[in-house]
């Protein structure tokens, strides 16, 4: 089973809900495509966040130095990114890919992020986190992944949301989407991840 983890921006949790995930599942992690390596690696920061001794890290197939979309950061260093060199690692392990950005942040002239998700025969995994403008993105998002009828496995609300503002958006989701909930965390650490990662998977589609 391979799961794509989007979000509906940039800085919306994305890497923390896939340490959760493969930490919960003993899943594998790749992150295909890794812009802003002066930055840091969000493959690093999963590995610093999970306890078990299963998960696999592997390899991106892209790594671009500037904190660009992806198709800047590669022009920058005279680089293409194609999708036929983007290669799912050989596992027989849950898979956890994390994308870059949002679903539509452009890899090329042609492909955007989520096409990955398709190509591996991915489920979605759409994080949302708490701001002023969040439902407009969240919605958009769930309409474009639902309209081009990629497979949704679940919504995960990283923060604090108030009723009115989680069930606006439960409310346009298929009836069969996972709703995950993620606390706000004041600080990341194994402790907080193994915490959330031991029942998060199997709560039901309701908003709580």
């Amino acid at each position: 089973m391979n799961y794509f983890v989007s979000g509906i921006g940039t800085n919306v949790g994305k890497t923390l809900v896939s340490a959760i995930l493969v930490e919960a599942l003993k899943a594998d992690y790749w992150k295909p495509v890794q812009s802003g390596t002066t930055e840091g690696m969000d493959s690093e920061t999963v590995r610093s966040l999970i306890s078990n001794g299963q998960t696999v890290i592997h390899p991106e197939s892209y790594l671009l130095k500037e904190p660009l979309s992806p198709h800047f950061a590669a022009k920058l260093e005279g680089v293409e990114i194609e999708l036929s060199k983007i290669i799912r690692p050989e596992t027989s392990n849950t898979l956890i890919i994390e994308g870059a950005g949002g679903l539509l942040v452009p890899l090329n002239d042609r492909d955007a992020v989520i096409a990955l998700a398709r190509q591996f025969d991915a489920e979605v995994v759409l994080v949302i986190s708490d701001y002023l403008g969040c439902i407009n993105h969240a919605l958009l998002s769930l309409y474009y992944l639902q309209s081009h009828r990629y497979k949704v496995h679940s919504l995960v609300f990283n923060g604090h949301f108030a009723a009115e503002v989680k069930e606006a958006i439960v409310s346009k989701a298929d009836p069969n989407v996972r709703i995950l909930s993620v606390p706000r965390l004041e600080r990341l650490s194994k402790e907080a991840v193994r915490e959330i990662a031991d029942g998060i998977i199997l709560k039901p589609h309701t908003c709580q």
